[in-house]
């Protein structure tokens, strides 16, 4: 997998809060918010294959979601 450059423009407060959070993990600001990226659309994804799991089969208390019409 290769790597693209993202260039951002951010406010200056954003920036503090950003270094303050990656300091505390011992990581660069770029590391930090690619992580914050990564983790973000994870949980995107898991959330949508819940979703469409619990429409084909139920949810945990055995109810199917009817479709969406």
């Amino acid at each position: 997998m290769g790597s693209t450059v993202l260039s951002l423009r951010i406010d200056g407060e954003l920036l503090d809060r950003l270094r303050q959070h990656a300091a505390k993990r011992g990581m660069s600001v770029q590391d930090y918010v690619v992580r914050t990226l990564i983790r973000d659309d994870f949980d995107e994804r898991f959330t949508a294959a819940v979703e469409e799991t619990e429409k084909f089969y139920g949810d945990a208390r055995g109810n199917v979601t009817p479709p969406i019409t």
